[in-house]
């Protein structure tokens, strides 16, 4: 078993660290063993260098050329519909998850206790009532 996700021009990744944390960008060119020129069209995120210890590698990519422009980039974002496939993943799905439910106020935090409870006690019930 192997590496699946290679650093390669035009792999999208997901920004870990600083002030773009949480937005995706694409690979652009690569500038050396720690670090890679990114660009990210949708996201707002500014044609930089950035190391990859800040950078998580999804399993999208684009076919794009080395050091493409920004509205090449743009063009082949959009036909590749990175925003809705991004958005379709577990790893999403899990980020905007978490997001919410850091979003919480104390009140709503008692709503989803009470709300698992009942679900407990619902699937308690049916599981006595089988066995």
């Amino acid at each position: 078993m192997g590496f699946k996700r290679f650093v390669e021009v035009g792999r999208v990744a997901l920004i870990n660290y600083g002030p773009d944390e949480g937005k995706l960008a694409v690979i652009i060119d690569i500038v050396d063993q720690n670090k890679c020129l990114v660009d990210g069209p949708s996201s707002g995120v500014a044609r930089q260098v950035i190391p990859y210890k800040r950078i998580a590698l999804t399993d999208l990519v684009i076919k794009i050329q080395r050091n493409a422009r920004e509205k090449t980039l743009k063009k082949a974002w959009t036909e590749a519909d990175i925003d809705a496939k991004w958005e379709a993943t577990s790893w999403a799905k899990k980020l905007s998850s978490r997001k919410k439910r850091a979003a919480l106020n104390d009140f709503d935090r008692f709503k989803v206790m009470v709300a698992r409870k009942q679900k407990s006690a619902i699937i308690a019930k049916k599981m006595e009532a089988l066995a």
